[in-house]
């Protein structure tokens, strides 16, 4: 993302990093802080995502002083840990920017300009809320959507609503097609996908 173009996107938005996943194939680690290539996922995430946006804030329920080391940390204000719309909640209230942009901390290889791309998709579209999908999936928790619907999402968590796609169909998302890498959008949940992304990282070099 270069040019006036991409500072005008990055003015826009702001991005939630989840971070709060108890990551029960790793036996109950904080998958945030899980090492690639001997940095914790969490900072693939951040460095890729920071030079995109505003404003990034991490959404964190444990190791709070390990997740602010690297950026603002925001705890869910729901008890019970309800799932990542909580976090989402609690962090972008506080936030500024129009658009907010939601990331999983365990895709360490995110397009450097996947801002811009959700935000040209949602503006391309008409609507206010877009999210990631490839030739072979949906990816919900990757969604560009306006600040404005933080009430919306604080109504579908009082209904006892959970699933971020029940919500998303809620508000008439749309998906943004991306074809041109088939690896960016890597979850990192067992330890096999782990050592598939050790192999991968020195194709995604952080941003310069």
């Amino acid at each position: 993302m270069a040019g006036s173009e991409g500072l005008t996107t990055a003015a826009s938005i702001g991005a939630v990093v989840l971070a709060g996943g108890r990551a029960r194939r790793f036996g109950g680690e904080d998958k945030g802080l899980i090492l690639l290539c001997g940095q914790p996922l969490v900072a693939w995430v951040i460095r890729r995502l920071r030079p995109q946006v505003a404003e990034l804030v991490l959404s964190a329920n444990r190791n709070l002083s390990t997740y602010a080391d690297m950026g603002r940390v925001v705890e869910d204000d729901i008890p019970g840990q309800p799932g990542p719309l909580a976090g989402i909640d609690a962090a972008a209230r506080g936030m500024e920017p129009e658009w907010v942009l939601t990331a999983t901390c365990d895709t360490p290889f995110l397009p450097l300009d996947l801002a811009h791309r959700l935000l040209v998709g949602a503006r391309q579209t008409g609507v206010d809320a877009v999210y990631v999908a490839d030739d072979h999936q949906a990816h919900y928790g990757l969604m560009l959507f306006r600040r404005a619907l933080v009430g919306e999402i604080e109504a579908f968590l009082t209904a006892g609503g959970r699933r971020v796609q029940d919500w998303l169909a809620r508000v008439h998302a749309q998906p943004v097609l991306f074809r041109d890498d088939p690896q960016a959008f890597l979850n990192i949940n067992t330890p096999a996908d782990l050592a598939l992304a050790e192999r991968l990282a020195a194709h995604y070099p952080p941003p310069g």
